[in-house]
């Protein structure tokens, strides 16, 4: 059996509203070549001017890691040549990363872990290539769009880890508003490092680096693949070679780019072109202010303080707006496991039938508060809540109005409910004798009350009631 040790370095491009050292505009589109200029193109003469939004932010995720940050922005160059990156050196940062040293808290099958961050650095990303059967042809669109490259030491053993880690950091990028985070566009790719060595072996083994991987699933499947693979090799007495390989999505396998020996060196040395600029403290703190509590702090409070269960919390807190909106609702003195209940078991489901997102539902968490505290007063029932609910959506109307026209409102009287209980027992005194030999009659009582006031009486109090009369007879 052998170990398998994971690290991940991670693309996320950043949301801005120019590229990180063009004025080019920073969205996406499916048209070849709309979003460029001079710089982007790596034209003679060119010079770069740095983006402080996309730095801000860059920032404000380095201090949601739990990352040091540096006490001036710096950039250096990476020297090579390839066709997707047209001024033969890449703008990125190496002398002084906007983050190192820090750390997210994941948790796999019940289990907190830590992993740790080496560390967090801004560069621009490439063009993309379309490669057709005889030629390729290149996209500028991506080329100097700011991305950011979160690197993991490798702390990570199991397919599990790796893909608890990937959805934490997904989460933290949407939570800060520091991307989009969509993989269906390439906005967020990672490369794999993978090694297995024996259990009670003291050095890793050797290093297989994945590139370029699009998605989460694949993620998975090229770890499956190579653990499956490396496996075999040492099993055999072989030896794993130290390389770079890529992941086939259509066969799904890795297949060799280069091995250790083809490794470039990159002659890394500073942007000469972009001074260095130093970071206050003032606007440390700034930014610092402008982080909400994210995920994973989210579902301690709400299982400390709330009593919600880790699959409730977890559910909740995917979505910061669904989150927002449970903590909105609980903020106007609503059970709060109540109002997870309803957001975890209709709500989610309604938004994700209609594709909708929380942000466009109609039923605002006033609304939703009134709609539970009419459930837990009694006045209601929890399935005719759910009848309301889809009639409020239905006609835009609050849930007061639409349960006032529907004459929904539950019997809670007690006099009432005792009335017709009392005029039930005298008519079958014959079912009362059988309950006393043992047989259920107590439902049917139940089912002709709410024949009587129309399912209106409330269960609770109607049962209660049946009890007390039958012990009296």
């Amino acid at each position: 059996m052998y170990k398998v040790t994971i690290g991940l370095e991670v693309h996320c491009e950043v949301k801005t509203n120019s590229k990180n050292f063009s004025s080019a505009r920073n969205t996406y589109s499916e048209y070849p070549n709309e979003n460029i200029d001079t710089t982007d193109l790596g034209l003679p003469g060119i010079l770069p001017v740095a983006n402080k939004e996309a730095f801000k932010k860059s920032l404000k995720m380095a201090l949601a890691l739990n990352c040091k940050t540096p006490d001036v922005v710096m950039f250096d160059r990476k020297n090579y040549y390839y066709p997707d990156l047209p001024k033969g050196y890449q703008i990125t940062q190496e002398t002084k990363p906007v983050g190192v040293n820090g750390y997210v808290m994941i948790n796999v099958n019940g289990e907190d872990k830590k992993i740790l961050i080496n560390n967090i650095h801004l560069e621009e990303d490439t063009a993309s290539l379309d490669h057709f059967g005889t030629y390729s042809l290149i996209d500028y669109n991506r080329a100097g769009v700011p991305l950011l490259e979160t690197v993991t030491e490798p702390c990570m053993h199991s397919v599990e880890e790796a893909l608890t880690f990937l959805e934490t950091l997904k989460g933290i990028f949407l939570y800060t508003d520091v991307s989009e985070a969509r993989t269906d566009r390439g906005q967020m790719r990672c490369d794999v490092n993978i090694s297995l060595m024996e259990e009670d072996a003291k050095e890793l083994g050797t290093k297989v680096e994945m590139k370029n991987i699009n998605s989460f699933n694949n993620v998975k499947l090229a770890i499956e693949y190579e653990i499956k693979r490396q496996t075999e090799i040492l099993k055999s007495g072989g030896k794993v070679l130290q390389e770079t390989r890529r992941f086939d999505d259509e066969d799904l396998k890795t297949y060799p780019m280069r091995s250790k020996v083809d490794a470039v060196d990159y002659k890394y040395y500073i942007e000469p072109n972009i001074p260095p600029i130093k970071i206050t403290d003032e606007w440390i703190e700034e930014i610092k202010s402008e982080i909400p509590m994210l995920q994973f702090e989210r579902v301690e409070k709400y299982m400390k303080d709330y009593g919600l269960s880790r699959y409730d919390s977890d559910i909740i807190v995917k979505d910061k707006n669904v989150s927002d909106y449970f903590e909105e609702t609980i903020s106007l003195g609503v059970n709060p496991k109540s109002s997870a209940n309803f957001i975890t078991s209709i709500i989610l489901g309604y938004l994700n039938k209609h594709e909708l997102s929380i942000t466009d539902f109609y039923l605002t968490p006033q609304m939703l508060c009134d709609l539970i505290k009419m459930v837990d007063s009694g006045k209601i029932s929890s399935k005719q809540s759910k009848e309301v609910f889809f009639k409020c959506l239905e006609e835009n109307k609050e849930p007061g109005v639409v349960v006032k026209e529907l004459g929904i409102t539950q019997v809670t009287d007690d006099k009432t409910i005792r009335d017709i209980v009392v005029k039930l027992l005298d008519e079958r005194p014959d079912l009362i004798e059988d309950h006393r030999k043992g047989k259920n009659t107590f439902d049917y009582f139940v089912g002709q009350v709410m024949k009587e006031t129309r399912g209106k009486a409330n269960p609770g109090i109607t049962a209660n009631i049946i009890r007390e009369e039958m012990e009296k007879r």
